[in-house]
C-alpha cells in the first residue's frame, strides 16, 4: 500500500543544502506498508527500484526518517528502504509487548525476503545496528556489506542511562514547541530548525490535544526491559559476520 508522505520535502531539501548534502535531483520517496505474520511495518522507500538496494535500520525511539538525509543524497546511486521497526514511526505496536531481539529478527527476515532480491546492503544504527549484524551473522547469503554506527556487542553503559533517562521523561507535551525545546536540551549541537524538521515524523498529536511519541509507550516504562542476547552471544554475532562478499 503506497503513499507519498513524510516530512515536507521542501524542509528537508532546504535542511540538506544547509549542512552541505549534496543531491542529485529533489527525490519524493513512497511510503510502503507491508504484513508479517505479527504486525504491519511501515517503510520509505528512495530511489530506482533497480538500483543497488540498502535496507536502513533506525535507532531505538526513532523512526526510518532518521535517514533522509543520507537516503536523499544516495538515492541517484542506490534503491534505499528505511524501515519503521515495530513499535516505532508508522509501523504497528507489538500487540503482546514483544520487542525480543528474536523478534525483530523474525520481521526482518520477513521483510527482507518479502523485497524479493538476492542481495541487500544493510546499514544499521544503534539498535538497528544491533539487529543488523545479528541479521547479517545468521544470513551471510543474503548481505554483500554491511554498515554498523554507534554500537557494539558491548554497550556504553553512560549512553544507554542517558537514552533511558531522556525516554523515560514525562511523554506527553502541551505544544510541539515543548518538544522541540526538551530535544534541543538533549542535543543542543541541533538548530531548532533541525529538531522541528525531525520531530514532524516521531510525534503525534492525540485526541485530548497535547503531544506524544509516536513509538510504543511501553518501551519507556522505566520498568520495562527489553529481552535480548546476552553480551557473550552478541559478541559471537559479531565476530561470525562474513561482511563484505
Amino acid at each position: 500500500m503506497p503513499s507519498n508522505q513524510g516530512a515536507p520535502l521542501e524542509s528537508l531539501y532546504k535542511a540538506a543544502r544547509g549542512r552541505g548534502v549534496e543531491f542529485a535531483e529533489e527525490f519524493v520517496p513512497t511510503t510502503r506498508t507491508f504484513d508479517t505474520s505479527e504486525v504491519r511495518l511501515s517503510y520509505t522507500e528512495w530511489g530506482d527500484p533497480g538500483l543497488p538496494p540498502v535496507v536502513l535500520l533506525h535507532g531505538f525511539a526513532q523512526t526510518s526518517h532518521a535517514w533522509d538525509l543520507i537516503t536523499l543524497g544516495l538515492a541517484d546511486r542506490f534503491h534505499l528502504i528505511s524501515l519503521d521497526q515495530r513499535g516505532h514511526g508508522d509501523s504497528e505496536w507489538a500487540p503482546d509487548g514483544d520487542y525480543s531481539l528474536e523478534t525483530q529478527q523474525n520481521d526482518l527476515d520477513e521483510f527482507i525476503k518479502s523485497l524479493g532480491v538476492s542481495r541487500i546492503n544493510l546499514v544499521g544504527l544503534s539498535m538497528g545496528g544491533r539487529n543488523a549484524y545479528v541479521f547479517a551473522s545468521r544470513n551471510p547469503h543474503l548481505i554483500s556489506n554491511l554498515v554498523v554506527v554507534d554500537t557494539g556487542p558491548q554497550g556504553i553503559r553512560s549512553g544507554r542511562s542517558r537514552i533511558r533517562n531522556f525516554v523515560t521523561m514525562p511523554d506527553e507535551l502541551d505544544t510541539f514547541e515543548e518538544f522541540v525545546e526538551r530535544v534541543h536540551s538533549y542535543v543542543p549541537h541541533r538548530s531548532l530548525e533541525q529538531i522541528s524538521n525531525s520531530l514532524l515524523n516521531n510525534i503525534r498529536k492525540m485526541e485530548n490535544g497535547k503531544w506524544t511519541w509516536k513509538y510504543d509507550r511501553l518501551l519507556r516504562n522505566p520498568d520495562y526491559r527489553r529481552p535480548t542476547a546476552s553480551q557473550d552471544q552478541l559478541w559471537d554475532y559479531w565476530e561470525s559476520v562474513k561482511c563484505p562478499r
